[in-house]
């Protein structure tokens, strides 16, 4: 479930990733976008989907070099790209608001840069509203069926560039 109710005045789009290859082209076309510089991402899917593989992929994309962690267990892991900084949330094991205002992810959220959420839904009444909401659905073993929706007026910007 996506963590915002979908208006028709912002865009969606629909992609299948055939492959790896598939979602690493997908994330270095997401990565080339202007936009993306200061936004907020949600990642949507079941255990397996892809996520993490996806913002692997974006992170390289984006210029981020050595070690890749998943922020399971630390809930964030800090990230330096080429022209700006990203964040890579795994809000999973996220389970007091408490630990919102304590790790100072309020200040991370209100700063400049890009963030990137997996299972945002288990922190959204403290987050805000994701300006891209992005659901990964596994076909089968490889194949991805994959929805974007926008939410602000900096995530309809993201996702009309698809189409650019």
């Amino acid at each position: 479930m996506l963590n915002a109710t979908a208006s028709p005045a912002y865009p969606s789009l629909h992609v299948v990733w055939k492959d790896e290859r598939d979602t690493e082209a997908f994330a270095s076309r997401l990565a080339a976008q202007a936009a993306l510089s200061n936004v907020y991402l949600t990642l949507h899917g079941d255990l397996g989907a892809g996520k993490t593989t996806f913002v692997r992929h974006l992170l390289r994309a984006l210029g981020v070099q050595g070690r890749i962690k998943s922020p399971t267990y630390a809930v964030v892991e800090p990230h330096e790209g080429r022209d700006f900084p990203v964040w890579h949330f795994d809000f999973y094991r996220f389970d007091d608001p408490r630990e919102w205002e304590d790790a100072g992810f309020r200040d991370i959220f209100a700063s400049p840069g890009l963030k990137v959420a997996e299972w945002p839904q288990k922190a959204a009444a403290v987050t805000p509203i994701a300006d891209v909401a992005i659901s990964i659905e596994a076909i089968n073993e490889s194949e991805r069926q994959v929805h974007l929706q926008a939410y602000t007026p900096a995530g309809a910007s993201i996702v009309q560039g698809f189409s650019a």
